[in-house]
């Protein structure tokens, strides 16, 4: 017990590289899962095209999509025999990067759609009098309902965070290079190593409590702001 104290206080440059690493990826693929997935969501609410409900239900069904199947289908790409293997970004950050966002994409597209189609229904008329394009009516869409926004990202960002099978399978969980909080959390788990499990155990809940914490405050101060004006 005085061990995993021990450890807990600490200070281990290891344990640093793994959080900022698990913190770089995640947020670059949430950030990147939102930049694609709210203007769709938003375009879904708004267009009628032919595929529309296809394109819909495919969104939802993939909310559910398992993430060593994403993991498998992207080593498959990214080998050396895959068609983009000459690029070489197997079992690098990148590669953890891609796998993250194509299961937090799903999330932002179902979710902001969602929200953006109920904001549709009630402000689609005035809208559509005051003459908006289908472009800035989707802008306009996701700024007043910029709570989902809030709620897509950190529906993105918890599933991004957590995730170990995908980022195991396409990072190899390569000491120093692509070893992230879960994958760690998993092989020192297997190891008997329970002192550096729980460290980032704890650190992973905080992180996550904090970037919500984070959101929450920063669009409430938007409101704020906006109720003030």
């Amino acid at each position: 017990m005085q061990d995993i104290f021990r450890a807990f206080v600490t200070p281990d440059p290891e344990l640093v590289r793994i959080v900022a690493l698990s913190l770089g990826v995640s947020l670059s693929a949430n950030m990147i899962a939102m930049l694609i997935g709210a203007p769709l969501g938003g375009a879904l609410a708004v267009g009628r095209f032919r595929g529309r409900q296809t394109v819909i239900v495919l969104a939802n069904a993939l909310l559910g999509l398992p993430p060593v199947v994403v993991g498998l289908a992207i080593y498959l790409v990214l080998s050396r025999s895959g068609p983009l293997g000459f690029a070489g970004l197997l079992f690098t950050p990148t590669a953890m990067v891609i796998a993250q966002t194509l299961l937090a994409t799903p999330i932002v597209i179902a979710l902001v759609h969602r929200a953006t189609a109920t904001l549709w229904s009630h402000c689609g008329d005035l809208l559509r009098v005051d003459g908006a394009s289908r472009r800035r009516t989707i802008m306009e869409l996701l700024v007043i309902g910029r709570g989902a926004l809030l709620t897509a990202f950190l529906a993105a960002f918890g599933r991004a965070i957590a995730e170990v099978g995908a980022i195991i399978i396409v990072g190899g969980n390569i000491r120093g290079f692509t070893r992230t909080m879960t994958t760690t959390i998993a092989l020192e788990t297997s190891k008997g190593d329970l002192a550096l499990a729980l460290r980032l155990g704890l650190i992973l809940i905080l992180l996550s409590v904090s970037v919500s914490v984070s959101a929450t405050a920063f669009l409430l101060a938007g409101w704020a702001e906006r109720n003030r004006s």
